[in-house]
């Protein structure tokens, strides 16, 4: 029978992750070899599990209907599916007999209405604690801003201080935003590419080094959070 091994690392939990890709390819790679188990093929993804739509999960799935594969080992069945619709998909591959196996060395699975069954509930358990956790971060950050506290990524003049959990005023950035804003209020800038030139002459751009997006910049002069306001929610 021949396998592939699905490794995935969420990309909203980089500091939370329990094991990484080199690790759980260390894993499966061990597990195989105790089990005789013939890999083919790791796939590799790093993207959430929560929502349908991966592009590696999907290449998975083309392999088993197609039967190049039998079976996946997989290091939880949590790595499989975090949402209603590709947990399903994997069982009904199951029910169709195109794919025939499931192995993790964290989780027993036994190809049988019982062990169906078992794994239904491992896929609900994933998506159970999405859900939750979505539910606590969305309490927390609402708790945070009735507080007083901004409950998000810090807009361009501030950063997040982890220690005091607040933001904190990056001095050069500030008087940057200063110097625009009162440019901006006395009419010395004819257009907003004026005001796009002038952040890109001090080194503020986008992450792949092109100047800011005009909305960028609408977003920056119309943030009340730069007089001590803001609206969440």
């Amino acid at each position: 029978m021949k396998y592939i091994a699905y490794c995935r690392k969420s990309t909203d939990e980089k500091e939370k992750q329990i094991l990484s890709i080199d690790q759980q390819i260390y894993e499966l790679k061990q597990f195989a070899e105790r089990e005789n188990l013939e890999i083919i093929e790791f796939l590799i993804e790093v993207q959430t599990a929560k929502v349908p739509g991966r592009k590696i999960f999907a290449d998975l799935i083309r392999k088993i209907e197609q039967g190049e594969v039998d079976g996946i080992i997989s290091w939880n069945p949590d790595r499989l599916a975090r949402n209603s619709i590709d947990g399903g998909k994997i069982i009904y591959l199951l029910d169709e007999g195109k794919l025939k196996d499931l192995k993790f060395p964290t989780h027993w699975f036994d190809n049988t209405p019982q062990g169906r069954f078992v794994l239904t509930i491992a896929f609900g358990q994933a998506k159970y604690y999405v859900d939750t956790l979505s539910q606590n971060v969305k309490r927390g950050l609402h708790f945070k801003a009735r507080q007083g506290e901004w409950p998000g990524f810090a807009p361009f003049g501030f950063i997040n201080d982890r220690n005091s959990r607040s933001l904190k005023v990056v001095p050069e950035q500030a008087k940057l935003v200063k110097t625009v804003f009162t440019k901006f209020a006395n009419n010395e800038f004819a257009s907003m590419r004026e005001i796009r030139n002038y952040l890109f002459k001090h080194e503020i751009a986008r992450k792949n080094g092109r100047p800011l997006h005009y909305n960028q910049i609408r977003d920056m002069l119309t943030r009340n959070l730069y007089y001590g306001v803001f609206t969440y929610a």
